[in-house]
C-alpha cells in the first residue's frame, strides 16, 4: 500500500486482523527489519502496519536535509495509521523508529495506546549533559554530519567500516539494499537532520510526559547506546514504565534474539 504524506509516497504493508500494532524501523533499514516480530504478532491477533519510513525502501527519498526533521516523521506515521483507518494504535519503534515513536507518544498522545521502545531511551536523555557513555558512543553521528565523507568512509573497500562499526547481523542484504535503493545518504540525513554538531552542547529537546504505558527494551551487546539513557527514560513516562534487559543481543535485537523480543511485545500489548 501507498500513501502520500506531505508530498513524500510512504510504502507500508498491513498483516493480520485485531489490535494494531505499527512497527517503526531505524537506520539503516526498512520495514523487513520486523520480519521475525508481523507473524507472531499477526497470528496473536494484531493487526500489524510496518511502514518503510521516508527515505528507506520503496518509499520515496526527498532530497535536502530538513525534508527528514522528526516532525515530518512523525506526520508520516500518522499519515499512514490514517490511511489504514487506524485512530490510535500500540507504537513499536527501533533505534530512529523509537525516537520517532517517542515524540508521536508525546506529541499525539490520542494515537498512541501502547508504547514500545528498542534501544533508543526518551530524546531528553539521549542526549543529557550527563550521559558521558552516550555521548562516547555516539561519535559516529557526528562523522555522519559530513556528506560525501560519511558515504565514502561507509561503503568503501565492500563496504569495511560499515561492517565492522554496525555488527549487523546480516549485512549483506541491508548493504544491497541500500545499494539497490540510494537510500544511504536519504538515511544518513536523519541524523544530520535531528542531530546535529550543535545539539551535543545543548541539554536536549523538551517534551510532553508520554501518558501511554511504556515499554523500554534494551540490549546488553549494543555498541551505540547506553543502559542509562534507556532507564532514565521513566521520568518522562506518566502512564507506567516497563523496562527490559535482553542479555547478549546487539543493537538489532530483533534479529539476534527474536523469539524474546516477540515474547515480550506478546506479554506487553493488550489484544
Amino acid at each position: 500500500m501507498q500513501v502520500v504524506s506531505d508530498g513524500v509516497a510512504i510504502h507500508y504493508e498491513v498483516t493480520g486482523e485485531g489490535a494494531p500494532v505499527v512497527l517503526l524501523h531505524g537506520f539503516p533499514d526498512t520495514g523487513r527489519l520486523w520480519r521475525h516480530q508481523v507473524g507472531a504478532l499477526a497470528d496473536a491477533g494484531y493487526r500489524v502496519v510496518v511502514p518503510d519510513q521516508r527515505g528507506y525502501g520503496a518509499s520515496d527519498k526527498p532530497e535536502g536535509v530538513d525534508a527528514y526533521n522528526l516532525l515530518s516523521l512523525v506526520a508520516d506515521v500518522g499519515t499512514v495509521l490514517a490511511d489504514a483507518g487506524v485512530e490510535r494504535a500500540h507504537v513499536v519503534g527501533h533505534d530512529w523508529g523509537a525516537a520517532v515513536a517517542w515524540v508521536l507518544a508525546s506529541v499525539a498522545p490520542q494515537m498512541v495506546d501502547h508504547l514500545v521502545v528498542l534501544s533508543v531511551g526518551h530524546p531528553a536523555e539521549f542526549r543529557a549533559k550527563d550521559s558521558f557513555e552516550q555521548h562516547e558512543k555516539s561519535w559516529y553521528m557526528l562523522l555522519f554530519q559530513f556528506e560525501g565523507v560519511a558515504e565514502r568512509w561507509l561503503s568503501d573497500d565492500g563496504w569495511a567500516n560499515f561492517r565492522a562499526w554496525s555488527r549487523y547481523p546480516e549485512p549483506d542484504a541491508v548493504i544491497a539494499q541500500l545499494e539497490s535503493d540510494g537510500s544511504l545518504t536519504p538515511g544518513l540525513n536523519w541524523y544530520r537532520a535531528n542531530v546535529p554538531a550543535e545539539s551535543y552542547l545543548s541539554q536536549g529537546i523538551e517534551l510532553p510526559d508520554v501518558q501511554a504505558p511504556t515499554m523500554g527494551v534494551w540490549s546488553s551487546g549494543d555498541f551505540a547506546l547506553s543502559e542509562g539513557q534507556m532507564t532514565r527514560s521513566a521520568a518522562h513516562v506518566t502512564g507506567g514504565f516497563r523496562y527490559e534487559r535482553i542479555e547478549g543481543a546487539g543493537h538489532w535485537m530483533q534479529l539476534e534474539a527474536p523469539d524474546e523480543v516477540n515474547r515480550l511485545l506478546l506479554d506487553f500489548l493488550p489484544r
